[in-house]
């Protein structure tokens, strides 16, 4: 780690096709701010991202990065910071990425709280795909597909990750810029799972959720007396449908992660691993 990197470092040289406004530009943007003030660098991280607007995300940040399959970035990355705990292992995602058909694995991987973050850039609408209700749409949302509403209510991933288990749950607004960073920053820091949901507004397809509805509606929990170590308080946010918050929303101190529980603190290219198949090795050591 180093103290001098600064977050341009984490810019490639590929330029983002992202729609002019996406909120996804504020997110990345938060995500490598945050890397470089919690002491990473380009040669100690890596991006793990799924499919969808968001799985571009590995191509425009400077580090180690693979681009998954659908719904399976969580798996991947927690593959590989338990081959190498030394890695700082940063899963991006989107809510039809993450909450659909990537629901089980998101899950498990709160669950066993593997030392990794999760950043999920939740636009309540599949985007790449031009504009298909997702998880998270709200029940009556307008789509070609969907020309009188889902009909259903919409996932709820904070509800969703706190009864799974989780260490560390926040909501961020990608148009709050220290604010995102800040969260970000303290889920990357946190001993275990660090899950963040982002509201990174559609202005192609959602003119619903955008800036402006964030904006007016969000409340943010650093600005009142509120206790995030407080479980049943937690509880009683994230289950409250009529309003929107940001900041952090339950954090539990005593965290252990699943590397601590389990003993893993070697890089699995420097263990001997006697009786492996010829050659198995040397293909670890090429990537680890």
């Amino acid at each position: 780690m180093s103290s001098q990197v600064r977050f341009t470092d984490f810019k490639s040289d590929k330029q983002p096709t992202w729609c002019p406004g996406c909120g996804d530009f504020g997110t990345m943007n938060g995500m490598m701010k945050a890397l470089a003030e919690t002491g990473n660098d380009p040669d100690n991280t890596f991006v793990v991202a799924g499919i969808g607007c968001s799985g571009k995300i590995g191509t425009y940040m400077h580090s180690y990065a693979i681009h998954g399959v659908h719904g399976r970035a969580l798996p991947v990355g927690a593959g590989v910071k338990m081959a190498n705990p030394d890695l700082e292992v940063m899963v991006a995602g989107g809510d039809g990425d993450g909450y659909s058909i990537g629901a089980g694995h998101f899950v498990h991987a709160v669950r066993r709280n593997v030392d990794m973050s999760y950043v999920v850039m939740d636009n309540r609408i599949y985007g790449l795909t031009k504009g298909q209700a997702s998880p998270t749409s709200r029940e009556d949302f307008e789509t070609s597909t969907t020309p009188e509403g889902p009909q259903q209510p919409p996932v709820n991933p904070l509800a969703l990750a706190l009864a799974s288990g989780a260490t560390f749950i926040a909501q961020s607004f990608s148009s709050d810029a220290l604010r995102h960073q800040e969260i970000v920053r303290q889920a990357i820091e946190h001993d275990g799972f660090g899950f963040v949901n982002v509201f990174s507004p559609c202005v192609t397809f959602n003119d619903v959720d955008t800036y402006d509805y964030f904006r007016d509606s969000l409340v943010d929990l650093g600005e009142e007396d509120y206790d995030p170590t407080d479980r049943e308080a937690a509880k009683e946010k994230v289950l409250d449908a009529d309003k929107e918050y940001m900041g952090v929303l339950y954090q539990d101190e005593e965290s252990q992660s699943y590397e601590q529980t389990h003993g893993l603190d070697s890089n699995m290219s420097d263990i001997d691993h006697e009786g492996a198949p010829e050659g198995a090795m040397d293909l670890v050591r090429e990537f680890y």
